[in-house]
């Protein structure tokens, strides 16, 4: 990847770095985090509604992370993930309490990731 697309959030993975099992990778032109093999959160800054924070959740545990944190809302696209705007005034303190939430292992974060098809390719690479 080019040093001049750089992601303006790539800050929010910095609290993995000192994980083992942490791994970054390009997911739909934005970067995403996994630990212990879980996708855990993807950071978007391209325009809305990919311009922020997306947590990688079942559906099932939408309501208990909402109830903590009400900025998160279904992502208006990927309506099985949560979603805060870059733009929301509790935008940095929900990137705080998520990252904690990933390293402490919090069973209400991370998805597996869906395997990758023929091509080598995953579901979300599309070029």
């Amino acid at each position: 990847m080019p040093a001049s697309i750089r992601n303006s959030l790539a800050w929010i993975f910095e609290a993995f770095e000192r994980d083992s099992t942490y791994i970054h990778k390009r997911m739909f032109g934005c970067d995403a985090a996994y630990v212990d093999g879980l996708l855990c959160l993807v950071a978007a800054d391209r325009g809305e509604p990919w311009n922020g924070l997306l947590v990688c959740t079942s559906q099932e545990r939408h309501a208990a992370l909402v109830d903590e944190m009400p900025a998160l809302q279904p992502h208006p696209v990927l309506r099985k993930w949560l979603y805060v705007p870059q733009d929301d005034p509790a935008f940095e303190t929900i990137v705080e309490r998520m990252t904690a939430l990933v390293l402490a292992r919090d069973r209400r974060v991370g998805v597996e990731p869906k395997p990758r098809g023929r091509g080598g390719k995953s579901a979300f690479s599309r070029r």
